[in-house]
């Protein structure tokens, strides 16, 4: 039987950029942000939307802090695990949490086209304007959280809940 401790990994990748450290202002007003969009929503929704996002970005540093937070906020591992294949397992998620999932894929893949009417609508019809307004601009930061981490490659792995909150 083979122990964690016989087992070579890969190494671990080397950042780019330490950009907190070379922007403190912009990293600060990214948190400020942060905060100021996850007013109002529900802390597994939020994490939901971030680890999906993340997901699609190939954020590795953004899906190890989210689900690690998920798990902290009381989320199970199979909706978090299920969460990359939702269309076949929407059985594990509220109507509410799809329209958001489904908007969060919408907004983060844009470029495949405009957000669509029905999706936005779906959308606003679980959430009020307020809280509509505060689930796309989660959506929005964690996107900008994505480009951050991707471009300057920060490390996965390290994170513990709520190191950041």
């Amino acid at each position: 039987m083979t122990t964690d401790e016989t087992i070579e990994y890969a190494p671990e990748h080397t950042p780019r950029l330490a950009w907190a450290q070379h922007a403190p202002e912009v990293y600060r007003a990214m948190v400020r942000l942060d905060g100021a969009a996850r007013k109002g929503l529900d802390a597994k929704l939020f994490e939901l939307v971030k680890i999906r996002a993340s997901q699609l970005n190939h954020c590795a540093y953004c899906l190890d802090m989210h689900t690690k937070d998920a798990l902290a906020a009381g989320e199970s591992v199979q909706r978090i695990v299920q969460l990359s294949a939702w269309e076949e397992s929407k059985h594990f998620y509220t109507e509410q949490e799809l329209a958001a999932i489904e908007l969060t894929e919408a907004v983060t893949v844009v470029t495949d086209g405009f957000v669509p009417d029905e999706v936005y609508e779906r959308a606003a019809k679980h959430f009020d304007e307020v809280q509509l307004t505060q689930l796309i601009a989660s959506i929005i930061v964690i996107n900008a959280w994505n480009r951050f981490a991707v471009t300057t490659r920060m490390v996965p792995g390290h994170y513990r809940p709520g190191q950041h909150g």
